[in-house]
């Protein structure tokens, strides 16, 4: 203490015990030394609650998000399996021919009737003539989609012959002595009118279906 009574040359306190500024600008009570006031230690709390609302707000979008993009991708692939095209089924170019028979339509041109098992029950007639002393006649087999010529009451050297608008002609002849029948092979057709037979005898007569 001075003689005055005061506290130090820098006292806070002059002679009458009133507070003073310190001296030389120094911190004034419950300041900081830096010129600022004293911090607690504490961060503040609002910048916190700020950040923590804004990346909640971000996840939200991106959940959102991902659940539409899921969600649309899902429906668009059931919607395209919905909409798929079933199988065609397959289709066999070859009818289904009854036990025995073994062609059916241009598959038995050039072959026998009796061997392909187009004879028999499965055959009709159709168109026939008079040639001399023998005839001539259509033989149509719808199983097999195909017709032939046979010549009957004929006589060795007698020829036969049956063509499908005129193409595919298909010949034979009684070639034995005592034989007087004789057939041709078969011509595809889709019925007997398609096919014409015709005749020509050894002794040079002709004549044919109409």
């Amino acid at each position: 203490y001075g003689t005055s009574g005061t506290y130090g040359s820098s006292g806070a306190y002059g002679e009458s015990g009133t507070y003073r500024e310190p001296p030389h600008g120094g911190p004034a009570h419950g300041e900081s030394p830096h010129g600022g006031p004293r911090s607690s230690g504490r961060p503040p709390r609002g910048g916190n609650k700020r950040t923590a609302t804004l990346v909640a707000g971000v996840v939200g979008v991106l959940v959102v998000a991902a659940g539409a993009f899921f969600l649309l991708n899902d429906g668009g692939d059931k919607k395209n399996e919905g909409t798929k095209p079933s199988p065609s089924p397959t289709v066999s170019s070859k009818p289904k021919l009854p036990p025995g028979v073994k062609c059916s339509g241009d598959a038995c041109t050039g072959k026998d009737p009796e061997v392909m098992g187009c004879g028999g029950d499965l055959v009709t007639t159709g168109a026939s003539a008079v040639v001399g002393t023998a005839a001539v006649e259509v033989r149509y087999s719808k199983v097999c989609g195909a017709a032939w010529a046979r010549v009957t009451q004929a006589a060795q050297g007698d020829e036969v012959q049956v063509n499908a608008g005129g193409a595919n002609e298909q010949r034979a002849t009684v070639g034995n002595a005592g034989a007087t029948v004789a057939y041709t092979m078969m011509v595809a057709v889709d019925s007997a009118a398609d096919a014409t037979a015709c005749a020509t005898l050894a002794s040079g007569q002709q004549g044919c279906t109409k």
